[in-house]
C-alpha cells in the first residue's frame, strides 16, 4: 500500500490537488481512497457531491470520504473522556463545557488518523490519500504519537500499578473516582495504535509527505519551516507541489507583473528545496471542480509520471563511525544555530528549534556514549558521541 499525505499552509490549494492525484491514481488501475482530516471539509466540494463519514464511491477505483472526527474521538475516547467528566464534576455540576474540557486539542484529528490505520491493517485500498488540516496542525498531529509513547512508556506502568494497589482506598479518602481497568485498557490500547501508526507513517517506502505551496513570500517560508520540521522527525517528503502558477501564455499586463513576481519566488522554492522533485500545477482558467476538472490537473501536474511513486528517499537522519567516536548526522534546513538547543538525558537526545522540542531515542550503538560535542553547518546538526563508556 502507499500513503500520501498533503499538506501546507491553509488556502493553497491542497484539497484540489490531493483529489487530483487519487483521480489520475485510479484512473491507472490502483484502488483509491482520498480522505480529508481536516475539520473544514472541502473534500466533497472538489468533486462536486455530498460526502459522508465512510468511503463514497466516486468512479471506478475511487473513493472518498470526509472523517467526523467528533464520532471517532467518541469512538476512540469514549471511556478515558467519560472518566475525566466523572472527575471533574465530582464535585461541581455537570454541563456542556465539562465535555468539551475532556477533549484535548488536537484530539479529535488525532482519531481520524487513526481511522487510516484501520484500513491499513484491512487492506481494502492500494492508495490512501490524505488531504492534511494546515501545517501546524499537521505537524503537531505527526510528532504526538511520538510524545504518547514516551508519557505511555516513562509513567503509565507506575500509574498502572499505583491505581491497582491504591486505587480503591484513594477514592474513599478523597471522593473521587479512580480510573477503571476499563479506563487503563483503553489508553494502552490507544497508545499501541499511535504507535502503529507512527511506524506506518515513518516507513519510507509506504508514507510519503508531499508539501504545497504557492509562488509566495508567506507560504514558502512557512513551507520551508514545515520542511524542518518533517526533516527533524525523519518524515520522508519526497516533493514540492507549486499551485496556481500564471501560465506562460499569459501576456495581460496586469499579469505580467504578477508573473514577474512568482517567477522571483519560483526560483526561491527550487534553490531552497533541491534536490526534491518540484511539480507545477497552473492558475486554471475556471474553478478546479469536479472529476473532469481534477483530471486536467493531475495532468499538468504529472504529465506521463506516476502520481504515487516515490519521487524521492533521502535520509533526515543518519550516524557514522568516524575514528573512534560515532557522529549522528541531522538534515535542518532553514535553520539558525542560536535557534537550536541541544541536550542528553539518559536514552533521549532532547532537541529544540524554536518552539518545536523533540525526543530522538539514541540509536543502541551510541547508548553507552556521551556527546563530547556538536556542530552546526551547511544547514545539518553534527553531533559527535564518544569518550569512555557509560557504566
Amino acid at each position: 500500500m502507499r500513503i500520501i499525505l498533503y499538506t501546507g499552509k491553509g488556502g493553497v490549494g491542497k484539497t484540489s490537488i490531493a483529489a487530483a492525484t487519487a483521480v489520475k491514481s485510479a484512473e491507472q488501475g490502483k484502488k483509491t481512497l482520498v480522505i480529508s482530516t481536516d475539520a473544514a471539509h472541502s473534500l466533497g466540494d472538489s468533486f462536486d457531491m455530498k460526502l459522508g463519514s465512510e468511503p463514497v464511491y466516486i468512479k471506478n477505483n475511487l473513493w472518498a470520504q470526509e472523517i467526523d472526527a467528533i464520532y471517532e474521538a467518541e469512538e476512540g475516547w469514549g471511556k478515558v473522556q467519560k472518566y475525566f467528566t466523572e472527575l471533574l464534576t465530582s464535585k461541581a455540576v455537570k454541563d456542556i463545557t465539562t465535555e468539551e474540557l475532556t477533549m484535548f486539542p488536537g484530539m479529535e484529528d488525532l482519531m481520524s488518523l487513526l481511522k487510516v490505520l484501520k484500513y491499513y491493517k484491512e487492506d481494502r485500498f492500494d492508495v490512501i490519500i490524505i488531504d492534511c488540516a494546515p501545517t501546524g496542525e499537521t505537524l503537531a498531529l505527526l510528532s504526538f504519537p511520538e510524545m504518547m509513547r514516551w508519557w505511555m512508556e516513562k509513567l503509565f506502568p507506575v500509574k498502572k500499578k499505583v491505581i491497582k494497589v491504591a486505587g480503591p482506598v484513594a477514592e474513599s479518602l478523597l471522593k473521587v473516582p479512580m480510573p477503571s481497568g476499563e479506563v487503563m485498557d483503553e489508553l494502552d490500547n490507544l497508545y499501541h495504535q499511535l504507535d502503529e501508526m507512527k511506524k506506518i507513517f515513518s516507513d519510507r517506502e509506504t508514507t510519503s509527505i508531499r508539501i504545497v505551496v504557492n509562488p509566495e513570500k508567506m507560504v514558502i517560508k512557512e513551507a520551508q519551516r514545515s520542511f524542518t520540521y518533517l526533516n527533524i522527525y525523519d518524515f520522508n517528503v519526497d516533493a514540492i507541489i507549486v499551485n496556481r502558477v500564471i501560465p506562460d501564455n499569459v501576456n495581460d499586463d496586469y499579469f505580467m507583473v504578477w508573473k514577474d513576481i512568482q517567477k522571483k519566488y519560483k526560483d526561491e522554492i527550487v534553490q531552497s528545496f533541491q534536490p526534491i522533485p518540484i511539480y507545477y500545477a497552473p492558475l486554471f482558467e475556471t474553478e478546479v471542480v469536479g472529476t473532469e476538472m481534477l483530471n486536467r490537473m493531475a495532468e499538468e501536474i504529472f504529465k506521463s509520471e506516476d502520481p504515487i511513486k516515490i519521487k524521492f528517499n533521502g535520509r533526515a537522519q543518519r550516524v557514522d563511525r568516524e575514528g573512534e567516536d560515532y557522529v549522528m548526522t541531522i538534515e535542518m534546513p532553514f535553520m539558525e544555530k542560536k535557534d537550536l538547543n541541544l541536550n542528553q538525558k539518559g536514552d533521549q537526545l532532547i532537541i529544540k528549534v524554536g518552539n518545536i522540542k523533540r525526543n530522538i531515542a539514541l540509536p543502541r550503538t551510541l547508548l553507552d556514549y556521551s556527546i563530547t560535542k556538536a556542530k552546526f553547518e551547511d544547514e545539518k546538526l553534527r553531533i559527535w558521541f564518544g569518550g569512555e563508556k557509560n557504566e
